[in-house]
């Protein structure tokens, strides 16, 4: 299981962060009909329960907004994943249908509120992923959109520089279809779904969907 430190500024701004840790040997198919029936269902759940200005409001949003806010980063302008995927089913927009192990990180965010990175465990380097506040001399290749800002975000960093921010993760250790084995840190900055069963779910859904085995699982915090 990697090892996870954080600065103490995050823990500053978020006494009550709790990292949730899935590590497994995987296998990343496309998603099949039986997992995107599931993100329809959550989608249609959003749809129901919440307005396109309640949405920030959610519990581990609301968190996560919050601590951008306390590092100097405009939550609004470089929205949290799980709030830009929660908007875009409200809006009409609709979610992408991607990967087996893309789509159920989408899931578990869905339902749970919580930004998810989705890593490559074998693009990591080193064992160690440090949370700390992203510096204005960094670049960061934002997956889907070309550089990204990291100035006063969180960001987590292996041997090598950064590779994951609760807005969006980097292109050097995204997933893809040649991925076998999956990290996937679920970052609650405010209670909502119990982090427990936030990772709990989430290795149920590797080990039916991408047939994961070798499921290691821990909470920092």
């Amino acid at each position: 299981m990697i090892n996870i430190q954080i600065d103490e500024r995050i823990l500053a701004a978020c006494p009550e962060t709790r990292i949730g840790l899935i590590s497994a040997t995987v296998v990343n198919e496309p998603t099949c009909d039986t997992l995107w029936a599931e993100i329809e269902a959550a989608a249609e759940d959003i749809r129901q329960r919440y307005q396109l200005l309640e949405i920030n409001q959610r519990p581990a949003i609301a968190g996560t907004r919050h601590l951008y806010r306390s590092l100097g980063k405009d939550p609004s302008r470089y929205r949290v994943s799980s709030e830009a995927l929660c908007r875009r089913i409200i809006r009409g927009l609709g979610i992408y249908r991607l990967t087996t192990l893309i789509d159920v990180v989408n899931l578990v965010s869905i339902k749970s509120g919580y930004a998810i990175s989705g890593l490559d465990g074998d693009r990591i380097v080193g064992d160690t992923l440090t949370m700390g506040v992203g510096r204005s001399d960094e670049e960061y290749h934002g997956i889907g959109r070309g550089i990204l800002n990291i100035e006063g975000m969180p960001v987590y960093r292996d041997a090598m520089g950064p590779i994951a921010t609760p807005t969006s993760d980097e292109e050097r250790t995204k997933f893809t279809e040649q991925t076998v084995k999956a990290q996937i840190n679920i970052n609650a900055f405010a209670p909502e779904m119990p982090v427990e069963e936030a990772v709990q779910w989430m290795a149920s859904l590797l080990e039916k969907y991408a047939h994961a085995t070798d499921i290691e699982t821990a909470i920092h915090g």
